[in-house]
This record gives structure tokens, sequence and C-alpha cells, in this order.
């Protein structure tokens, strides 16, 4: 079951403060294909889309509102 993550690259320099999960942008159990947006993810002034790297169901791991860390998982995506 392929992981979405929080992509290590959104915090280009160790000043950065943890990122926040802002918001999702489907629900959990949504059909999403790849390159969907999923989610929003706030890190210092800057709000960063992450996709979907897979095709299939989104099981979500993560509930809007949590602090997330560099290549932290937030959900999974079911073939």
């Amino acid at each position: 079951m392929p992981d979405i993550r929080v992509s290590e690259a959104l915090w280009s320099t160790g000043m950065l403060p943890e990122g926040i999960l802002e918001r999702w942008l489907v629900e959990d159990g949504a059909r999403v294909r790849v390159g969907e947006a999923v989610a929003a993810v706030r890190i210092g002034e800057a709000l960063h889309d992450i996709t979907s790297p897979a095709e299939g169901l989104v099981a979500i791991m993560a509930p809007a509102g949590d602090l997330v860390d560099p290549g932290c998982i937030i959900a999974e995506v079911a073939a």
C-alpha cells in the first residue's frame, strides 16, 4: 500500500518550524488519482499541496490540525 508522505523537500532549511496538516482536500475512503492533491500542509507562511503517489482509495491516518514532520506518513492509498 503506497504511503502519502509530507515531502522532506518542503523544508528548505532546518530553520523552518514543524508543519501543520491544515486540511484534507478529499474524504477518508475517497478514490484518488496519481498526482491528485489530497491535503494541504502549512510550513511557516507557505501552504503546500500534498499529492497522491498512486491511484486507489485513501485511508487517512492523521487528522487535520496535526503537527507534521519531514517525511511523516499522513495517509495510505489502497488499490
